[in-house]
């Protein structure tokens, strides 16, 4: 009876003597199940494939933007150019006008082609109306025709005369500004 257990060793493979844990273990069921399901494959990990985080040999949208041409782009989406024209006047104004003319009129706002100032005296509100159409002019040369339509000149800022405690009735000073 020894000798057959001896004959049986000698007859079987090494792999078939051996004790079957652990990984050989895995194996040989992996072995069995490749002809059940299909062959066991071997999986490799690809890169996934993203789209290039930078452009190409051409500019596109990808590449940085310089925030001038981003900012343009914004005030373009948002239909501002007109507004940021006028107001951009509004800094070289005594470029515009004049040194002596800038120095007595400011421009106030722009709405809706009509442009607001305002003078320092009721003198340069009546001068200021005399040369609305020749400021019209060069401001639509400088913004494009038809931005600015009409110069509404307002006088200067006075203090009211008319209400408070000590009131005298008739009417009060004349212009006393200028």
């Amino acid at each position: 009876m020894t000798e057959e257990p001896e004959q049986a060793a000698e007859g079987q493979t090494e792999q078939e003597q051996h004790e079957e844990t652990g990984l050989d273990l895995a194996r040989s069921i992996a072995r069995g199940l490749a002809g059940k399901t299909g062959p066991l494959r071997r999986r490799t990990t690809r890169p996934k494939r993203f789209e290039p985080r930078s452009s190409s040999a051409h500019p596109d949208d990808r590449d940085p933007q310089t925030l001038d041409a981003s900012l343009g782009r914004f005030v373009a989406e948002q239909g501002w150019q007109t507004e940021l024209r006028v107001h951009g006047v509004f800094t070289r104004w005594p470029a515009i006008v004049g040194r002596e003319v800038a120095e007595h009129v400011t421009p106030e706002s722009y709405v809706d082609g009509r442009l607001v100032v305002r003078t320092d005296s009721t003198a340069w509100a009546t001068q200021m109306k005399l040369l609305a159409a020749t400021v019209v002019r060069r401001l639509n040369e400088e913004l494009g025709d038809g931005t600015i339509e009409v110069i509404d000149v307002l006088g200067p800022h006075v203090p009211r005369w008319t209400s408070g405690r000590l009131r005298v009735k008739g009417r009060g000073p004349r212009d006393t500004y200028g």
